[in-house]
């Protein structure tokens, strides 16, 4: 039983349409995180009864639901696109935790809703464990991330380039409002629903924000923490559309993403990206680009005059200056070092242009200063030596440097030659693969015997040079 109290369903017709679930065949549950269902004051058990996977599949609706699906726009490649929406997914409603803290439960794939598009509004099993073992490895690593609930198997087929089992996730998130939100009611002049999505947002989010201003600097420092966040796992997100931001700053929407194996800032892998708009060293670039689109949405409730125009300008350059704060503590605490200071960027960035000279592999060489490995994984082991000198001076009288670069360096990422695998096993019917990798990602800080080969980088022929979206 799910006690839901759905405030954005209450708002007035034109932010959502009504919309249910398209039942499935044959829906069998592959996995449930029943961590996260007790941090929601969910029972677990009943999740996993019949009833529940029922739910979670869209088959049955639980008393109190009031399934919706969102509209909403986006800057896609810089290109605006007036109106998109969910167009494969179902908010089933709201639920409030026992520390008072609001969720939404949305069913990932659950079948068309008037915002397809002449799509058939499902998911295929790929990207549905891709994004279950990849947002939740994002939690153990403390960046703000929409979680994978549960992930069901449909008992039935989705077309693509070919036929492949189809599957439902069961996203939870502070909440689906995007840049893109925003955006629809700015394109159609709409002030009046501006006012009602930022004041339900300030809310739900930002309740110490006094106005629109204000809004727009709480996303703006929520997204530079979470970049930075990003940067520091090289993690690349793949499609950092103006509808793929949430203002609540957590990370939504992982399509084509993917963490980097060898370190190259301008590596990008998502198929659709041609000309690496959304390459690793570029997503500071987008976050700004992306909140000014934001800012221009909110600039008709900051006083829709030059004032106005200025204030959210100066608000929205305000990124860089947190971002590089943010980056900092980030990587410095890579190297061990808990009180950050400006000249340690320089240290920082001595260690990244010798990792990319080398292509060393990003986690492995990071993860490596711990315990004397790192010198390996370069191509200039005497670039590194002389790096080495004035890194271990900057840790002199630093006590606490080991717990630090522990507490910052995960042993283990979601590979991608990895997550292949347990794609295409899960294809053939084994999970036993997923919840191997799963339970290493959950504990990415821990050394295990048995998960010393998900610390491996990939052989040269497993290598994953290109990652698709699934839609």
């Amino acid at each position: 039983m799910i006690h839901f109290d759905n405030s954005y369903a209450r708002l007035p017709q034109g932010f959502f349409t009504r919309t249910h679930p398209t039942p499935v065949r044959d829906p069998q549950l592959v996995a449930l995180n029943r961590p996260l269902a007790e941090r929601l004051g969910l029972d677990a058990d009943w999740l996993a009864s019949p009833e529940g996977i029922a739910m979670l599949a869209g088959n049955a609706l639980p008393e109190g639901a009031e399934p919706i699906a969102q509209a909403y726009a986006g800057h896609q490649f810089g290109g605006f696109v007036p109106q998109l929406g969910d167009g494969r997914a179902v908010l089933l409603g709201e639920v409030v935790a026992p520390d008072g803290a609001r969720f939404d439960i949305q069913l990932k794939g659950a079948g068309p809703t008037p915002f397809s598009r002449r799509g058939d509004g499902r998911a295929w099993l790929g990207p549905v464990l891709r994004e279950y073992l990849v947002s939740e490895f994002m939690a153990a690593c403390g960046i703000p991330t929409t979680r994978a609930l549960a992930a069901v198997a449909t008992g039935e087929q989705v077309i693509r380039e070919t036929l492949l089992p189809g599957a439902v996730l069961t996203r939870v998130a502070a909440s689906h409002i995007r840049v893109g939100t925003f955006e629809f009611y700015a394109a159609r002049g709409d002030r009046d629903r501006l006012q009602l999505l930022a004041d339900h947002v300030i809310g739900r989010h930002y309740p110490a924000a006094a106005d629109a201003g204000e809004l727009l600097e709480a996303v703006v420092a929520r997204q530079a923490a979470t970049i930075a966040g990003w940067m520091a796992l090289g993690f690349i997100h793949g499609v950092m559309n103006t509808d793929n931001m949430a203002v609540s700053g957590e990370t939504i929407d992982y399509g084509p993403c993917a963490f980097m194996d060898e370190y190259r800032p301008d590596k990008v892998f998502s198929s659709i990206d041609a000309h690496g708009r959304y390459a690793w060293r570029e997503q500071p670039n987008i976050a700004v680009w992306n909140l000014a689109q934001l800012a221009s949405c909110l600039v008709p409730l900051m006083g829709n005059d030059d004032a106005a125009v200025e204030r959210a300008t100066r608000i929205v350059h305000g990124f860089p200056e947190i971002y590089q704060r943010e980056w900092l503590a980030r990587f410095a605490a890579k190297l061990g070092i808990s009180d950050p200071r400006p000249e340690d960027r320089a240290l920082v960035e001595r260690l990244l242009t010798l990792m990319a000279e080398a292509r060393a592999d990003f986690t492995r060489s990071f993860a490596g200063l711990s315990d004397g490995t790192a010198r390996a994984e370069l191509a200039d082991p005497a670039g590194f030596d002389a790096w080495v000198v004035d890194w271990q001076a900057r840790l002199a009288g630093l006590a606490d440097a080991q717990a630090v670069m522990a507490a910052a360096n995960p042993r283990r990422i979601p590979r991608n030659h990895r997550i292949e695998a347990v794609i295409a096993a899960a294809r053939d019917g084994d999970y036993a693969p997923f919840h191997a990798l799963d339970a290493a990602l959950r504990e990415p800080l821990q050394d295990r015997p048995e998960w010393d080969s998900f610390a491996l980088a990939p052989r040269p022929e497993e290598l994953v040079q290109r990652t698709f979206c699934g839609t």
